[in-house]
């Protein structure tokens, strides 16, 4: 499938002290190309704990951080959407996960993508569509399923 132009800003929010353990611009590029499909307008949030909460209660009802939210802006020419990660909640995840936090950074990225362009994982057969295709992504980007170690997932949107 062709590659197609898209824009992308990234918003570091979070009060973070060790930018170190943060994705750069060009990291979070080259992930976002891997996975968009068509022309896009895109920004990538960074937000601590405190943001990541209130945006989950505000916008899903369900009052604590979440690794990652994805916001489409419908009636727009080309794809505009907006995608929050959570700092901290990423940062746990890895550790708990025994994943390095950049292929878990990556791979939440593409969901993100994956999920402003329709994809969605609420139903089984429309879950496994989204798992093959970010599986495939990450593999071309040289990072391991993130799936595989217990086969449970990396996204519960609970």
């Amino acid at each position: 499938m062709a590659q197609k132009s898209f824009s992308l800003a990234v918003q570091y929010a979070a009060d973070h002290t060790d930018l170190a353990n943060l994705p750069t611009r060009t990291q979070f590029r080259r992930w976002v190309k891997s996975a968009v499909e068509q022309q896009a307008e895109i920004t990538i949030r960074i937000v601590d704990g405190t943001e990541g909460r209130a945006l989950n209660r505000d916008y899903r009802g369900k009052d604590y951080a979440t690794n990652v939210l994805t916001f489409v802006y419908d009636g727009m020419d080309l794809l505009s959407a907006d995608i929050v990660l959570c700092a901290e909640i990423v940062e746990q995840e890895a550790k708990h996960q025994r994943k390095a936090l950049m292929a878990h950074y990556a791979h939440l990225a593409i969901h993100g993508v994956l999920h402003a362009q329709g994809y969605d994982h609420i139903e089984d057969d429309e879950a496994v569509i989204m798992e093959q295709k970010e599986i495939a992504i990450l593999a071309r980007l040289g990072f391991d399923n993130p799936y595989a170690e217990d086969g449970s997932g990396l996204i519960t949107h609970a």
